[in-house]
């Protein structure tokens, strides 16, 4: 089941558009394509993939999520698939998608005053 989400700006990496909509990729628990306009990106639901991973918002960021209360927060990660030849899959900690599952808006935030990396290579199972 697809979810349309609305960003004011849209991620990095995604044609502006007016809906975005997320959408599960059959098969793969917590993997999904983020898709605006013409543009794609995948993207990996922290809490399947990431249980550990746990970034703090400020303030601001929350307030302009409308978030109150962490648990209608979805924290996802962009993935960048790794090229041809064995490279590994890195994803992006520095800058995660924060989604408002309740009003189903969402923001690509920048974490500040943090220590993550924007390529963090993902764990093979």
């Amino acid at each position: 089941m697809s979810i349309s989400l609305t960003f004011a700006v849209p991620p990095f990496g995604l044609s502006p558009a007016p809906v975005f909509t997320l959408t599960p990729v059959d098969g793969a628990e917590g993997l999904f394509t983020l898709v605006g306009g013409s543009s794609r990106l995948f993207v990996l639901d922290a809490a399947v993939h990431l249980p550990s991973y746990s970034p703090e918002l400020t303030d601001e960021q929350a307030a302009g999520l409308e978030l109150s209360d962490p648990a209608d927060a979805m924290l996802l990660v962009v993935a960048n698939p790794g090229a041809s030849g064995g490279a590994p899959t890195t994803v992006n900690l520095l800058a995660p998608i924060v989604v408002n599952a309740r009003i189903a808006v969402g923001a690509q935030l920048i974490l500040e005053d943090q220590d993550l990396p924007l390529r963090a290579e993902l764990a093979r199972a």
